[in-house]
């Protein structure tokens, strides 16, 4: 809180600290890479640089695919780190140079679901853990759905082993705000496609 009581602007606002030197801790072929920045404090050049893990990722889509009985398509995914399957919705890495949000979410929808949609609504974007990652999520809601071949899409390791099915929106809604569904994407998209009024529930 400012001085007076008076509250900065509520709004996430763009700042970089400057960054005296960095190392790779981690980095391969694949699209994730992680390193240590030192910072320095901004106005306190005597200070000590200190370090922070920086988690490289390029980013990710999701989307609430929505038929014309206002059920939800939903993945069953076994996630290692977590050591649960989860209930998700169809989703996937920005790890194409060049392709835009909207792009991605419109292949992994073939490619995950078998599914193609002619409505596409933005829902919104996301930070997925700010403290260690600059990843953001875009979260889309798509309808005018249609199932189509997955042109040659090849799934493998957990994604093989997948189970689906259409959920009707009220069911996932309560499923999320009882805690039965505790996948933070699957949540953040579904709670904000209800606030703005895109499901009928």
């Amino acid at each position: 809180m400012g001085a007076g009581g008076v509250h900065p602007e509520l709004a996430d606002r763009e700042e970089s600290w400057p960054v005296v030197r960095s190392e790779d801790r981690h980095r391969d072929g694949w699209v994730v890479a992680l390193r240590e920045d030192w910072l320095q404090r901004p106005g306190h050049p005597g200070d000590e640089p200190f370090g922070r893990l920086v988690l490289e990722h390029p980013g990710a889509v999701v989307v609430v695919a929505v038929d014309d009985r206002e059920r939800v398509f939903c993945l069953w995914q076994y996630r290692h780190p977590a050591r649960r399957r989860f209930v998700e919705l169809p989703a996937g890495i920005l790890d194409v140079d060049g392709e835009d949000p909207l792009t991605t979410a419109r292949r992994e929808l073939v490619e995950e679901a078998g599914l193609e949609a002619t409505e596409w609504t933005p829902i919104g974007t996301s930070y997925s853990s700010p403290g260690i990652s600059a990843e953001r999520h875009h979260y889309f809601l798509a309808r005018g759905i249609s199932e189509v071949d997955r042109g040659g899409f090849v799934a493998e390791h957990e994604e093989a082993d997948m189970e689906t099915g259409w959920v009707p929106a009220a069911d996932l809604i309560a499923a999320v705000v009882d805690g039965r569904i505790t996948d933070g994407h699957s949540m953040i998209a579904l709670l904000m496609a209800q606030a703005r009024g895109l499901l009928r529930v």
